[in-house]
């Protein structure tokens, strides 16, 4: 099961894949970063997305990097970076394009309640 309290960093697609079915199955609230390494405001916020999956233990965490697992990302339709997705059981509830602290503090305690 996925530790609590960090954020996880996919690199492939399995072990995308068995995160993603773990979470629905546990039906815990997801946020999923999609970002990539050579992008500044990814970088400015990861240290946020880091303190929030130690503020929030009950909501899963995921990073994905859009050129590591580029079919993940098309899937996804990311456009651009940073792209927060907000999905619990298999269903998207919202997305925030950009690094965007505040709101997604927001959106996170929002939901996480639900």
């Amino acid at each position: 099961m996925a530790e609590e309290g960090i954020a996880i960093a996919c690199h492939s697609n399995d072990e995308w894949t068995r995160q993603l079915e773990q979470a629905n199955e546990s039906k815990k609230l997801v946020v999923i970063d999609f970002t990539a390494s050579w992008c500044g405001p990814c970088r400015a916020i990861a240290p946020a997305f880091a303190d929030f999956a130690k503020k929030f233990p009950s909501v899963l965490f995921l990073k994905v990097d859009v050129d590591e697992l580029n079919k993940v990302a098309q899937d996804w339709a990311v456009e651009a970076m940073p792209t927060f997705v907000f999905v619990k059981e298999g269903t998207i509830l919202h997305r925030i394009v950009g690094a965007q602290k505040e709101e997604l503090q927001k959106k996170i305690e929002e939901l996480a309640s639900k």
